[in-house]
């Protein structure tokens, strides 16, 4: 993952997002040792303090849970908050900008669900 710093998204942010998708593709399991602000900071080329920020959201949301001494790990739910949380937030906000676009396309609630049909299929197809 390349960073985007003229993001309006702050870095901590990103990094978080970031982890979250390592955790959603099975990069990073449940109970496992998540990387520490210093190997982000190595890895992205960012200040420790950033890469901790990004872990201490994680942390605030219950994805991450602290071992005094240890570090940080992923915790057994993880993977369901995230979901909840991507499909209940970045989701639905999609889905709102696609809804006004298509009112003020003139596209009909149908065509718009055919839209979405064809394009489901698509990436099926390209997923085989």
């Amino acid at each position: 993952m390349i960073l985007n710093p003229d993001s309006t998204k702050p870095i901590y942010v990103q990094i978080a997002e970031w982890l979250e998708t390592e955790i959603l593709n099975d990069n990073i399991q449940k109970d496992e040792k998540m990387y520490s602000q210093y190997q982000l900071a190595e890895m992205f080329n960012i200040n420790p303090a950033t890469g901790a920020k990004g872990l201490n959201l994680l942390a605030d949301e219950m994805i991450l849970y602290k071992k005094r001494g240890l570090g940080m790990f992923v915790s057994t739910e993880a993977k369901q908050l995230i979901l909840t949380k991507r499909k209940n937030q970045t989701l639905k906000q999609l889905v709102i900008d696609v809804v006004l676009e298509a009112e003020r396309l003139h596209v009909d609630e149908q065509e718009l669900i055919e839209m979405i049909k064809q394009v489901k299929n698509d990436s099926e197809g390209d997923a085989k």
